[in-house]
């Protein structure tokens, strides 16, 4: 028995039939959550634990135990307790805007992932969304390079969906976007990804992404140079809501 998807269900009022309704799944099937103890799918998780008001690790803690390598749990505690997030992506969108479809497609076309572990990452990805949809979400500001746009990650469907997703998250004010033109020619952000984090007591963090694993980054000297990166690739980088034209336009290219 999952007792702590039992209590859920009972202090919001939700019954198996209204959760499945809600999540889009068969009521027997949430039946099964609760009386086998079986792990739905990663967007029925994600789903369910929005719609009562839990994170996903309180309700199915076994994978939220098991869903982050070791070395990225002190960038993670940071990343949730942040007040503001700047990132900076060359390749890829940044995690916490990404779909299930398209954070799947990156993951699996790492390569370096076992495909066994593919789902518990993908889930792990989509919960730490929830950061963006609480009730005092961080300032998020995510600079990217036009060329993300524009790459076949997952295929045409994948993109068009990511695409039209990313323009609906441009909405929330709390969240902005910026495209780096594809005619802008050497700058800062070619070095790299990386994501600046401040803190709640004002300090400032940093993480630094490579082929293997994550750098939290604390030094004055490091952090100064990462800040610099920042305001050169937002110098470089298109409006928020130019930019938001530029991928509703770049979207309907995949259709």
């Amino acid at each position: 028995m999952n007792d702590a998807l039992r209590v859920a269900l009972s202090e919001t009022g939700y019954t198996t039939e209204s959760l499945a309704e809600r999540v889009g799944v068969d009521p027997k099937t949430v039946g099964r959550w609760l009386s086998e103890g079986r792990i739905p799918h990663a967007r029925h998780r994600v789903a369910a634990a929005e719609a009562l008001g839990r994170d996903v690790g309180d309700i199915w803690p076994d994978t939220s135990r098991r869903r982050d390598p070791v070395w990225f749990r002190p960038w993670q505690e940071i990343e949730r307790e942040a007040v503001s997030l700047r990132w900076f992506e060359p390749q890829v969108l940044p995690g916490l805007l990404q779909t299930e479809a398209y954070a799947r497609a990156v993951l699996t076309g790492a390569g370096l992932i076992p495909r066994a572990d593919i789902e518990r990452h993908v889930s792990a990805r989509l919960s730490r969304q929830g950061i963006l949809r609480r009730d005092d979400p961080p300032q998020f500001s995510a600079v990217i390079d036009e060329g993300i746009l524009r790459r076949p990650v997952g295929g045409r469907e994948t993109m068009r969906e990511q695409l039209r997703a990313l323009v609906e998250a441009c909405a929330e004010p709390h969240i902005k976007v910026h495209v780096v033109p594809s005619t802008i020619g050497a700058y800062a952000g070619l070095s790299g990804p990386f994501v600046i984090a401040t803190c709640p007591d004002h300090r400032l963090a940093g993480y630094l992404d490579n082929q293997l694993e994550g750098e939290v980054v604390s030094d004055v000297d490091d952090l100064a140079a990462i800040m610099a990166a920042w305001e050169n690739v937002r110098a470089e980088a298109l409006s928020h809501w130019q930019s938001v034209d530029l991928i509703r336009e770049v979207a309907e290219t995949w259709s």
